[in-house]
């Protein structure tokens, strides 16, 4: 036993011995995302304070699209102090069992088009597409894969963005009502 740990032929085989180790820990080491696990995280509560602390109408989803994962939610404060409601989501596995980000976001943070294009990272309209009867404007930002549908409501305005795309963010925009405010 002694040969195998003395000198450079122990060293030689102590290092053969450590790299057979690693090879074998990469090679069972899980790849690519497969059995990923998404948290899911409540946001009807954030919806509620956020709807106690505004003015102004806010909307929610009536029900989550199927399978997407509700993965965060938060008020922040905008640019101006305004409260910023946002709600994330990580969307439905595509072909190739990937999930893209679509978010929510509302706020009576004025200037309005500052506020759409602080969020969408973008200033530039490339269109309007009716939703549900309402007119949404089309934001895309090519270099962030970001696509983001803005409408512009009295003393809010409504957002529904992210790496989704167009018919993700078209069907997110479908789930949104407007929620009644609370009583106490």
């Amino acid at each position: 036993m002694r040969r195998f740990t003395q000198g450079f032929y122990g060293y030689a085989f102590a290092l053969l011995v450590c790299a057979g180790l690693a090879v074998i820990i990469v090679v069972s080491a899980p790849t690519g995302r497969e059995g990923q696990h998404v948290p899911r995280l409540e946001y009807s509560i954030t919806v509620a304070n956020y709807n106690r602390s505004v003015p102004h109408e806010v909307w929610a989803p009536a029900k989550d699209p199927a399978d997407w994962i509700p993965n965060s939610n938060r008020i922040a404060k905008g640019a101006d102090g305004s409260s910023v409601l946002s709600v994330g989501y990580a969307t439905a596995p595509d072909a190739e069992n990937e999930r893209h980000h679509a978010m929510i976001v509302q706020g009576a943070e004025q200037p309005a088009p500052a506020f759409a294009s602080r969020i969408a990272n973008t200033d530039k309209s490339i269109g309007a597409v009716q939703i549900a009867g309402q007119s949404w404007e089309k934001r895309f930002r090519e270099d962030k894969n970001q696509r983001t549908l803005v409408r512009f409501l009295a003393g809010t305005t409504l957002m529904v963005t992210g790496t989704a795309d167009w018919p993700e963010l078209t069907a997110l925009a479908t789930t949104l009502k407007p929620q009644p405010k609370p009583t106490s």
